[in-house]
């Protein structure tokens, strides 16, 4: 026994993404302690912020609010969000770790009524949207919050706006004095499934991402979501005119030994998935698809097929070589086609950039040595013997359905550990 006392069979699971989730479901339901934390207001992660995903295009209420439910009728689980991990220390079946939250400034009295809102004068960015957009400084991250409750973003702290917002709402659950907390929990095994983030397009300078029409696959999700900041429609952000002239640029910045020299998985599919939202909303649409190759996995070849026998998306095998803007002010897309060895200059009104997944971890200094590889993934299965795991995206790319196997794997190494398996 460590340090001479009983193991703790509590499992602390870092991510409240769908990995995150996952595992903590799996866990508390095996009949297992689970302390969950998320580092933002809410849970869900970037599945939260997609508006369909694979493998059957549901909607992420479609898997989420199923998960949310697990997570609600299981007294073995427990969650805070705004939480992040400050400093690990122990041993297998003996760790303590130090918690530190960020103050939210609205306690559990809240029923999200938006009054808090209506009180607001102020604006920030919205981080649901990917700063596409802004809302009010007392704000719901966003419609499917879980848990469903309001934030005070910290600028307006100190300020008669937040007096306004504290007077306005009717069940005392607004706290402007909270503070930044922390507090130590004792468990036996980690389950380290601190996701990703979009690779930075403002690195791919040949791209032009500054301009207003060329935006990233994420961004591309929430144009195409009913509660993004265009309800749906998918519009130029320059002017809002309706965008039915489309390029899609795989591979930016992906395998690319100047950016990141690994292919995400996800990206190939993802665009697929953005030319079939565009043909479906515009049926004069023309879309084209730059591509190193397609790599369609598994059984979503045929979605590949279907969009290759659309005769309004094109596909150019061809790695672009520039984007600049055009006398009208719409992006152009410039390169040499591979096979034609055609010199191409295309407009579009819209340019969306297959930016690849990067960790969480990379380039941060995190709170416990945990093995990683040379671009910032954890490395599954090297922590086991000291009961650290990781899953989903943080262990390497993946997408929803791999990075849920991985955390119900990861969930039973856990258990494993903390029984001394």
């Amino acid at each position: 026994m460590p340090n001479g006392g009983p193991n703790s069979q509590a499992i602390l699971v870092v991510g409240g993404g769908i990995a995150g989730i996952s595992a903590a479901v799996e866990t508390a339901e095996a009949g297992y302690d689970v302390i969950l934390l998320e580092s933002s207001p809410v849970l869900g992660g970037r599945v939260s912020r997609l508006n369909r995903y694979f493998p059957k295009l549901c909607h992420p209420t479609c898997g989420l609010e199923i998960n949310y439910q697990r997570i609600r009728g299981n007294p073995r689980l427990k969650m805070f969000t705004m939480a992040t991990v400050a400093g690990v220390s122990g041993e297998k079946g003996n760790y303590t770790v130090t918690v530190k939250t960020t103050p939210r400034h609205v306690n559990a009295k809240c029923t999200a009524c938006g009054d808090c809102a209506a009180a607001a004068t102020s604006e920030v960015p919205d981080a649901s949207n990917y700063g596409l957009t802004t809302k009010k400084a007392a704000y719901l991250p966003h419609e499917h919050a879980f848990p469903m409750r309001y934030v005070i973003d910290p600028s307006v702290i100190g300020t008669p706006e937040a007096d306004a917002i504290k007077a306005a709402c009717k069940y005392d659950a607004v706290d402007l004095d909270e503070t930044e907390q922390t507090f130590d929990v004792t468990v036996g095994a980690i389950i380290w499934a601190t996701g990703w983030r979009p690779y930075d397009a403002k690195n791919l300078t040949a791209y032009s991402y500054e301009l207003p029409d060329v935006i990233n696959n994420v961004e591309m999700e929430r144009l195409a979501a009913h509660d993004g900041p265009t309800d749906g429609k998918i519009l130029r952000p320059s002017n809002g005119e309706e965008a039915k002239r489309v390029a899609l640029i795989q591979c930016a910045g992906s395998r690319d030994h100047n950016h990141l020299a690994y292919c995400s998985r996800i990206c190939c599919l993802a665009s697929l998935k953005h030319a079939a939202y565009v043909r479906e909303q515009y049926a004069d649409a023309d879309v084209d698809i730059y591509y190193i190759d397609i790599r369609a996995h598994d059984k979503l070849e045929a979605f590949h097929q279907k969009l290759k026998n659309d005769p309004q998306v094109t596909f150019h095998k061809s790695k672009p070589a520039a984007i600049v803007e055009g006398p009208d002010g719409r992006p152009v897309v410039k390169g040499e086609d591979t096979v034609t060895r055609d010199v191409y200059a295309r407009d579009y009104d819209l340019v969306v950039l297959a930016t690849g997944m990067e960790p969480s971890t990379a380039g941060f200094d995190l709170p416990v040595t945990l093995s990683q590889d040379d671009y910032g993934f954890i490395v599954p299965h090297v922590e086991d013997t000291d009961g650290m795991f990781s899953a989903g995206v943080a262990q390497g790319p993946l997408d929803v359905s791999m990075s849920v196997q991985s955390a119900t794997a990861a969930a039973l190494k856990a258990i494993q550990a903390v029984d001394g398996a």
